[in-house]
């Protein structure tokens, strides 16, 4: 039962983690007297390409990718404007 409860709170994260992310992505910046997108393409928010080479050259803990996210994760939570 234990393993079972488990698995469904990492179902929970990934569902947060979703909902995190759909936010993060939706997220604009004012350019001038108009609204832009942060991301102008899926790339520019996920690189696939580049991830997996991440995984198969590990050089550093933290992908750039990682600590972009974390920033932003850190701007949200303290009320600051993205």
């Amino acid at each position: 039962m234990r393993a079972y409860q488990l698995s469904r709170i990492d179902k929970e994260r990934d569902m947060h983690l979703q909902a995190w992310l759909h936010h993060v992505a939706g997220s604009t910046k004012e350019q001038g007297k108009k609204q832009v997108p942060v991301y102008k393409n899926f790339k520019q928010f996920f690189d696939y390409e580049k991830r997996i080479k991440e995984v198969d050259n590990p050089k550093d803990r933290l992908s750039p990718q990682m600590k972009q996210m974390a920033y932003l994760a850190m701007q949200i939570n303290s009320g600051e404007e993205v």
